[in-house]
């Protein structure tokens, strides 16, 4: 408990205010909610809380401006509400600082009675057969980055393939085969960068092909996305009767297995349109190795099937295999983690250790006063709802810690100690009022561009900070 401060512990039955402060990594939804869930709990108690939310990029919101494609304005919609909470003035947002890099986990332990970490999830999970690291195989993660404009990602994307495998059944692998498959014109009017509309305008893609190791009762698509999938202008969606043999709708365990089922089944007598790109859904295909010799010629599947009798979804592998040709693939198979200096990282979940958020040491006690939340505590697993249950459950065992006493306090009282370490070591970070200025800049863009549009998105990174930085400067003392 720092100097001066309130710490509440029970003392009979007249508890004592909190009073906390905090840095919360990570500027994602899983961070904001953490953040707004952790304001709101600590005020409703009658006690004080200072939050400071660092960002490794230049502008907040995490995947939701880097992991949803540009073709997605409703989901993107969350956004508003990430807005109103960090323009409520509750949090501080200190952008462009990398933890581990520009300050260290040790330091900002001095500066704050608990870091909570929710760095997400961005890198792509291994696919561990022959032939992946092949030229033409790629990462959806890295791939998606791309086209949402990432700042530390290249800025083209070779797109070469006239045939293109796509291995995954989640919504990830629907994403990248919808851009991919997508004529550019009909992305034209979202805020796709203009770099990555001319590399999309230049491939010669004319089939793509979804690959899923289940059948088409098991997939990890959301409905809404499959639903988009068949809306796609000018594209012919093709299905295989064959993967729907022993699939009977109406044992469905849910109403969204039976909705996608319908979805999928409606596609089965689809005729070709003639139209000169093809998006192909292919299930019960594993994956065992991608072909070529110099680069990719193709990839190789076994054939599963239905397990008799077995539980809904279940299957085995069958003796049959199969070839594609393609030019290209794209494994959708799950994003990871990545580790952070002066953390513990369990390397086979792709999480900081943790028990329901409290960081673990190498013993397995929870390291004092350090958290975590979002898919860096659980795993790339989830939607939005689940993130915010998750958050509580973080600030939850925060705030019980704080009460019984158990956080140390920092050694370094004022608050904007921080701010001037930073200025010192000369890191350009940028703030709430930065992000408002790009914003703003980017939604004019979108105004004067040939095609208006909600915004168009500012790639180069040195550009980013240019723009939040001249508006800092600019401000008044």
């Amino acid at each position: 408990m720092r100097p001066g401060a309130r710490n509440s512990a029970s003392k009979g039955n007249h508890p004592v205010t909190l009073d906390l402060r905090v840095a919360i990594i990570g500027a994602g939804p899983a961070g904001i909610y953490a953040g707004n869930i952790l304001n709101n709990v600590v005020r409703e108690q009658g006690g004080d809380v200072s939050i400071d939310l660092f960002e490794s990029l230049p502008a907040p919101y995490g995947l939701i401006r880097y992991g949803v494609a540009p073709d997605h304005p409703r989901i993107k919609g969350i956004v508003n509400s990430l807005h109103e909470m960090l323009d409520a003035g509750t949090i501080r947002l200190i952008a462009n600082v990398e933890v581990g890099r520009d300050i260290s986990v040790d330091e900002l332990q001095e500066h704050y009675d608990a870091v909570v970490f929710a760095t997400g999830a961005i890198r792509d999970a291994a696919l561990d057969i022959p032939g992946i690291d092949l030229p033409g195989s790629y990462g959806a993660a890295d791939f998606v980055s791309w086209y949402d404009g990432h700042p530390d990602v290249p800025r083209t994307w070779p797109l070469e393939a006239e045939s293109i495998a796509v291995i995954g059944n989640g919504n990830v692998a629907l994403d990248v085969a919808r851009v991919l498959a997508k004529h550019p014109v009909d992305l034209r009017k979202t805020d796709v960068p203009a770099n990555v509309y001319a590399g999309l305008e230049a491939s010669p893609v004319t089939d793509v092909h979804v690959f899923g190791r289940r059948g088409p009762a098991d997939v990890k698509f959301t409905p809404i996305e499959l639903r988009e999938l068949g809306e796609v202008p000018n594209v012919d969606l093709v299905v295989h009767d064959e993967d729907f043999i022993a699939v009977d709708p109406t044992q469905a365990p849910n109403n969204q297995v039976k909705i996608m089922l319908r979805t999928l089944e409606s596609w089965r007598g689809r005729e070709s349109t003639g139209a000169s790109r093809r998006l192909h859904l292919h299930f019960y295909h594993s994956p065992v190795e991608v072909l070529g010799t110099d680069r990719v010629e193709g990839v190789r599947f076994q054939r599963n099937e239905p397990v008799p009798g077995g539980a809904w979804g279940e299957v085995r592998a069958t003796d049959e295999f199969r070839s594609y040709d393609v030019q290209a693939v794209y494994r959708a198979v799950g994003y990871f983690g990545s580790p952070i200096v002066g953390l513990p990282f369990d390397e086979r979940r792709g999480v900081i250790t943790n028990e329901g958020g409290r960081v673990l040491g190498e013993s397995g006690e929870p390291l004092q006063g350090l958290y975590a939340t979002g898919w860096i505590k659980r795993g790339p697993v989830g939607l939005i709802g689940h993130t915010k249950s998750d958050a509580m459950e973080t600030i939850e065992h925060l705030v019980a810690d704080a009460s019984a006493g158990a956080l140390r306090a920092p050694v370094v009282a004022d608050g904007d100690a921080v701010l001037a370490l930073l200025d010192e070591r000369e890191v350009e970070y940028s703030t709430w009022d930065g992000w408002l200025a790009l914003d703003a800049h980017e939604r004019s863009l979108g105004e004067t561009d040939e095609f208006p549009r909600e915004r168009v998105k500012v790639v180069p990174r040195e550009e980013q900070v240019g723009i939040s930085r001249g508006a800092l400067a600019a401000s008044p003392e």
